[in-house]
């Protein structure tokens, strides 16, 4: 701390022209506080937490179950870092939401650890992001996930994590150039961030910018080449263009089953091959039914089978698939919103006013 304050008054006097007296001091030592809140005092389970925090930003099955070996192991040398827990949090909503935990156990999880951060450390942002992203994806509470995101805004206003999470639910609620421009920022505070990337990838199909979302998709896998559903949302936006082989070439280097098979349904719909389309569909319906109900029913969605898509999609509902907040800006859903069905289910899911 001594070391940081030292460095930070310097900085504050050569590059902002502050004298060197005791109230640069003073501002030195409250940037150093502000940058250590919520992380404890521990500096093994500060580094037990680094080596979590990076196993998880990889969005792999194993890295994620490391990375929350190494969260707990922090967490037992210091119960009080805060950060930690928010990212305990969000491990737990990675597990849920891509089906390697039971999902309701999982988002369970993740509330709790989020809620535990907070009382840890009330001004911490990043644990205000991850009670967003239980609010958003498993709540649907969506005025919830917007105060919690713009808390997050307010505590840290350059945060990369707020910055994301704050453009992800404006999103959600279809407000695509409020998105865009948190999203920007996300990405100019931290361009090593593949997320970052990945989420204004999704935000320009919702707006059918599909060279924008290629470009985004293909420096988010660029990042972090392990991440799954990465080569899958390449694979549809490629698709959407077109480019139907090089699409497939996409689709096939997904490393996740669920994601391959949803994206070489499409593709293969996309390209005539209905026999290979139906084929990759009943391999999804059969081993991932369970927990891809969102996936499926935009399939059946774009291949213009509405009774099926809407009976996948209240699957879902009745699932809590955590796709579903995703719905109401989801392009392949197009097809299905002429249908009174359609008003129907953003009614029961409170996005129908938003």
């Amino acid at each position: 701390d001594d070391i940081a304050q030292a460095v930070v008054k310097e900085l504050r006097t050569t590059l902002l022209g502050e004298a060197p007296d005791s109230e640069a001091s003073g501002l030195a030592k409250a940037d150093v506080a502000v940058a250590e809140k919520g992380h404890g005092q521990n500096p093994e389970a500060h580094r037990l937490y680094l080596q979590g925090k990076y196993f998880i930003d990889r969005i792999t099955k194993p890295d994620t179950l490391k990375g929350i070996q190494y969260l707990h192991e922090a967490l037992a040398l210091d119960p009080s870092h805060a950060a930690a827990w928010a990212e305990l949090s969000r491990a737990h909503v990675s597990s849920g939401g891509y089906g390697w935990a039971p999902l309701h156990e999982a988002y369970k999880d993740a509330r709790e650890a989020a809620k535990k951060a907070l009382e840890l450390a009330p001004d911490l942002a990043e644990a205000h992001v991850r009670l967003c992203a239980v609010q958003r994806m498993y709540d649907w509470d969506w005025k919830g996930a917007e105060t919690s995101a713009r808390r997050a805004l307010e505590l840290a206003p350059g945060s990369a994590v707020a910055l994301s999470a704050a453009g992800i639910t404006a999103q959600t609620m279809r407000r695509f150039e409020e998105a865009e421009e948190l999203m920007r920022r996300a990405v100019e505070q931290d361009p090593l961030n593949a997320g970052a990337h990945s989420s204004l990838g999704h935000l320009y199909r919702s707006m059918d910018r599909h060279s924008d979302a290629e470009r985004c998709f293909r420096k988010s896998l660029e990042i972090n080449p392990q991440r799954i559903a990465g080569h899958h949302v390449l694979a549809l936006v490629l698709a959407n263009q077109g480019r139907l082989e090089e699409a497939l070439a996409e689709a096939n280097s997904e490393p996740a089953e669920w994601a391959r098979l949803t994206c070489l349904a499409y593709v293969h719909h996309l390209a005539g091959r209905k026999q290979e389309s139906d084929e990759a569909l009943h391999r999804l319906e059969e081993a991932h039914g369970a927990d891809s109900a969102y996936q499926i029913a935009a399939n059946h969605a774009a291949r213009g089978e509405l009774d099926a898509g809407f009976a996948w999609l209240e699957r879902a509902y009745a699932e809590r698939d955590s796709g579903l907040s995703m719905v109401a800006c989801e392009p392949t859903f197009r097809r299905l919103h002429g249908d009174p069905r359609w008003g129907a289910l953003l009614k029961k899911m409170g996005l129908e006013a938003l």
